[in-house]
């Protein structure tokens, strides 16, 4: 008996040692910092692949054992699903593993959460011992996002500076300047529609923000689309166009309305072509610019070149950006402060802050439940592309410059000024109930966004906060702020 008793206790003793040995091993691996004579990239591979990171961010996770234990397994399950909808991992892993670029998002996603050491969460680490962010590992992400941002931008910020997710205009267009004169003579051509009445400049004035200010515009006999028109100004910094992505480029957007039975209507190019070639001086420019002549791929071309020019640069927070210190107020930085710490700067970065990644509309709460409006087709996003579920109610981020002048806001138009959109923004992704003097502090830095354009600061000659419902009524008019 005794005999059985020592085996017993000497069984529990080596048990002992072996979970301590592992537990040693995971504070070890997991929490250790890794080595600096790694690569940069190596070390954040490192830090998501040991911390945990793609345990949950993956379409593909590795379930830990204690996922097939009955109620754990449920909540490890339902963690898996939360983190996978909310961010995938997989592709910044193979960038930085191919030694590629990776999203800038991504990049601000992971620099923030390891900053706030918001994950892994205590969950995990109680479970996954020595798995936690620490300060150093906090600071390797932080130097590695600085350098990334001075290398992906190439925008000449130094200093402080360096490392803002935000980052300026710089206006140096490599564009034909011939082909820019035609563009614009097209992108303000009625004929482009089927019945002579609709250009590009319809929905995307130059003189009211790039945009109409309609909920959703009016087409060929008055027909109403079915999404918020956004503004072509910087669009050429978005990494696909259209709400949904579905065209990679300014010249396949620029194909897209002209067709389309809603806007322009026109029947097929050849339609339009054969208008266009009954104007002599088309012909001529035409003809002087491309050996094909007029062709759609040659319209467009010409329209996109154009639409390269469109962009706004020298606002205030440029200026503040390239090192004007004077160039903001006091609560203009304060503003873009709370636009950083609420997490607005990890979807909405670049030189046009947004219009780089696709992003779940309502991600921390309900938005669609919550709207009071039945759902639409506009309404699923990029799903409409993919037929990928995770891409339903996922759309291209917009981007913020001249946010002021681009009103109603979101994909379905309906809030009709920048407060309304600030409060909803932090309740529906982040799931935070800002304060109105926060609100009033975010959207005195989201002012400071409006450039120039042609050396004239940029304007629109649409009334503030007038704007036309999907019943083409006009909503409540809204003071300017």
């Amino acid at each position: 008996m005794k005999k059985q008793k020592r085996g017993q206790f000497l069984i529990g003793v080596a048990m002992l040692l072996i979970a301590c040995g592992w537990v040693t091993y995971r504070v070890m691996t997991a929490n250790s910092t890794p080595s600096k004579e790694l690569a940069p990239e190596a070390r954040i591979v490192a830090i998501l692949e040991n911390g945990g990171c793609i345990s949950c961010h993956s379409a593909n996770p590795e379930l830990p054992f204690y996922a097939n234990i009955p109620v754990a397994g449920d909540m490890v399950k339902a963690d898996i699903e939360e983190g996978y909808r909310a961010f995938d991992i997989e592709d910044i892993v193979a960038k930085l593993k191919d030694g590629g670029f990776p999203n800038p998002v991504d990049v601000a996603k992971i620099e923030k959460v390891a900053l706030d050491k918001r994950m892994p969460m205590a969950k995990y680490y109680l479970v996954h011992w020595g798995s936690q962010m620490t300060d150093k590992k906090a600071g390797m992400i932080a130097e590695w996002a600085r350098d990334y941002r001075t290398a992906y931008y190439n925008d000449g910020l130094s200093g402080e500076r360096a490392g803002e997710p935000v980052r300026p205009i710089i206006a140096n267009p490599d564009v034909n300047p011939q082909k820019v004169a035609l563009g614009f003579k097209l992108y303000h051509d009625t004929r482009l529609s089927v019945d002579n009445t609709i250009s590009c400049a319809t929905c995307h004035g130059l003189n009211t923000g790039g945009v109409d200010n309609h909920q959703y515009s009016n087409g060929v006999e008055d027909r109403m689309g079915g999404v918020n028109a956004p503004t072509t100004y910087n669009a050429v910094y978005n990494f696909v166009q259209f709400w949904d992505g579905r065209a990679k480029t300014l010249a396949e957007q620029a194909a897209g309305p002209p067709l389309n039975p809603v806007e322009m209507a026109s029947t097929s190019f050849d339609e339009i072509i054969a208008k266009l070639a009954q104007d002599k001086k088309y012909v001529e420019e035409f003809n002087a610019l491309y050996p094909d002549g007029i062709t759609e791929a040659n319209i467009t071309n010409a329209i996109e070149e154009f639409e390269r020019t469109l962009v706004t640069p020298n606002s205030q927070f440029d200026k503040w950006l390239l090192g004007d210190n004077e160039a903001l107020t006091a609560d203009e930085l304060r503003g873009y402060d709370l636009f950083k710490a609420n997490n607005c700067a990890t979807c909405h970065v670049g030189a046009n802050l947004g219009g780089e990644s696709y992003e779940l509309m309502g991600l921390r709460q309900h938005y669609f439940e919550a709207r009071g409006m039945e759902l639409t087709e506009e309404d699923n996003g990029r799903f409409k592309q993919t037929q990928d579920e995770r891409d339903r109610h996922r759309f291209k981020v917009p981007g913020l410059r001249n946010i002021e002048l681009t009103w109603p806001y979101y994909h379905d138009g309906t809030r009709l000024t920048m407060d309304e959109a600030v409060r909803d923004m932090a309740k529906y992704q982040c799931d935070v109930e800002l304060s109105d003097a926060d609100i009033a502090s975010i959207v005195a830095f989201l002012r400071t966004l409006t450039g120039e354009y042609q050396g004239k600061k940029l304007t629109s000659d649409n009334e503030y906060g007038v704007v036309l419902n999907a019943d083409n009524h006009t909503h409540e008019e809204h003071e300017h702020e």
